[in-house]
């Protein structure tokens, strides 16, 4: 596995060409793919970006909002095979999206269908290209609060989606999501290395039971020691999952930061959780 630089994750707004720049002179060894500078620029000119600082792509997010409405999704997923054509064309192999915990119009089989018949194509389009899809769980009870009713929101539960899904499809697994869906060490050495497309590390808030955890209120990966970090990257390397790892910790801290001091810093709590779990 490989660590890999996501820009607005790290609170870092700059054209894709100076991200580059600032992710290989912090460390990373990759960069998230940017489709909307891929889309106004040639593959090639996007992979000499790539190779002039000697970076891989990282994973991409996926265009296609898939609980739109039936004329967006239609839409969203024409546009998909000529994006993917030239997600493909500079090595990008992975595309990943959440699936939100909740629903206030579907029942849980109901919404099982809709997202079994909506990503089901998705999934396809990708496999014509060699490209998996990631589908990421929310484990945060009070992201259900006061909805109608639950959706998936554990790993075993986002694996069955999975399956439905098609052969391509696996989980975007993030270490805020595994702990706040209960942090399970059985559930986590029960992953095998293809069931997981990609990869995102954070840390959580001290003194919080799991049904106070607030999404958007986490920590740099490794900085307060809440999620067992260490034993996460260790099952991922034991297991021989090759991906990238991008640190996704909604700091306030990072967006207050030059960008590069915010590349340096979410740069260094890789480095260090990676150096704790022996990775």
């Amino acid at each position: 596995m490989y660590t890999s630089f996501g820009p607005h994750a790290a609170g870092v707004d700059c054209p894709f060409p100076e991200a580059a720049a600032l992710a290989a002179e912090t460390g990373f060894d990759a960069i998230q793919v940017d489709l909307g500078y891929l889309r106004e620029n040639d593959p090639d000119d996007y992979r000499a970006v790539l190779d002039d600082h000697d970076l891989r792509p990282g994973s991409a997010n996926l265009p296609v909002d898939v609980t739109a409405d039936a004329e967006s999704y239609e839409a969203d997923l024409e546009a998909l095979d000529g994006i993917a054509e030239d997600a493909a064309a500079v090595d990008c192999t992975r595309m990943s999206t959440y699936i939100m915990s909740f629903s206030d119009e579907r029942p849980f089989e109901e919404n099982v269908a809709f997202h079994r018949d909506r990503l089901g194509p998705v999934a396809a389009v990708l496999a014509d290209h060699d490209i998996d899809l990631g589908l990421e769980f929310l484990g945060p009870e009070t992201l259900r609060a006061g909805h109608e009713y639950d959706f998936v929101s554990t790993a075993e539960g986002m694996l069955d989606l999975c399956s439905a899904v098609g052969d391509n499809a696996g989980l975007l697994l993030d270490s805020w999501h595994w702990h706040t869906a209960g942090g399970s060490v059985d559930a986590l050495e029960a992953l095998e290395a293809g069931d997981i497309v990609d990869v995102h590390v954070n840390d959580a808030p001290e003194g919080l039971a799991l049904d106070e955890y607030v999404d958007d209120e986490r920590a740099m990966p490794g900085e307060t020691g809440v999620i067992e970090i260490e034993r996460f990257l260790s099952h991922l390397d034991d297991v021989g999952y090759d991906g990238p790892v991008m640190a996704e910790p909604f700091s306030d801290e990072l967006e207050a930061m030059a960008d590069g001091d915010a590349a340096r810093e979410t740069a260094r709590s890789l480095e260090v959780v990676f150096e704790r779990a022996g990775v």
